[in-house]
Parts: C-alpha cells; sequence; structure tokens
C-alpha cells in the first residue's frame, strides 16, 4: 500500500461491558456475524482463530460478484486484533479495546489503499460515505452485542 493513496478511517464507541466481554466479541466468530453488516461473511482458512497468522476471507455477499478480503492475523495481544487483507484493498483493520471506568472504549482503526485507481475512484465517489456510515453501525451493534452479554453474565 503506497503512502499516496493510503486512507484511514477511525472511529470509536463507548461499551458499558468489560475489555474481555468487548474483545469475545470481536474474536468469537459467532459473536462477530452478529454485529457485522449482513451482507459481509468472514469464512475461516482452516480453523477459525484470531491467533497471529490465522487466515480468514471476508466476503461481501453481492450476487455473481462476491468481492473477497484475504486476511491475516498480524498482530494480537489482550485487548488487541489486527487483520491484514489483500484483495481489491490492501490495508489493516485494527480493532483495540482500552478499560477505562466506564467499561471499555472500542477503537477501530481501518488502513488501507485501492492501487487500481478506477476502483479508487469507484469507491471515492459512491462507497467511502456509506463505508464509513457502516463502520459506526457497526460498532453501534457490537456494543448492544457487548453490553448485552455483559448484563447478562453479571
Amino acid at each position: 500500500m503506497s503512502k499516496s493513496n493510503a486512507q484511514v478511517f477511525e472511529q470509536s464507541i463507548q461499551i458499558k461491558a468489560s475489555a474481555t466481554v468487548v474483545e469475545r466479541c470481536i474474536t468469537d466468530q459467532t459473536l462477530m456475524h452478529r454485529w457485522l453488516n449482513p451482507i459481509l461473511r468472514c469464512k475461516p482458512v482452516g480453523e477459525w482463530s484470531t491467533a497471529v497468522g490465522s487466515r480468514s476471507r471476508f466476503v461481501i455477499q453481492i450476487p455473481l460478484l462476491q468481492p473477497t478480503l484475504n486476511s491475516v492475523v498480524v498482530a494480537r495481544e489482550p485487548g488487541l486484533v489486527v487483520w491484514e487483507f489483500q484483495g481489491f484493498f490492501q490495508g489493516r483493520d485494527r480493532w483495540e479495546c482500552q478499560p477505562n471506568d466506564k467499561g471499555t472504549r472500542l477503537l477501530n482503526r481501518f488502513e488501507f489503499g485501492i492501487s487500481n485507481p478506477v476502483i479508487s475512484w469507484g469507491f471515492n465517489t459512491f462507497a467511502a460515505t456509506w463505508t464509513k456510515g457502516d463502520m459506526q453501525a457497526q460498532l453501534r451493534r457490537l456494543k448492544r452485542v457487548a453490553e448485552e452479554i455483559y448484563r447478562r453474565e453479571k
């Protein structure tokens, strides 16, 4: 990914749940599908895991096309998962749980580049605003899931 075409979308949300519950929502495949955009599926390559080196495919469920991002976990520590991906985008999707006195602040940083100028123009013209809005909606859905689990487990 060249720096000239790199873009960064960064969002955060405060969640009234422990960092361990929030992290579970990010790393448990079943819970992940409760907050991901319904047209996006995350499919493991082999066994599901978020350990460094684990691979998965994020598939956009668009009839006939089904664009796919191949991803690998490149950083993993308690409260942090970073997926690096290749496909029609190249970049990283970073999820970081930051515990605080109100629960957990979840930070999502989506950094990417699109090397094909036609696809880049199309994304910036038609999909960038939708993508930012979808990221915010995903965080709100993840917040609901995490807070529901946290209340249930208290």
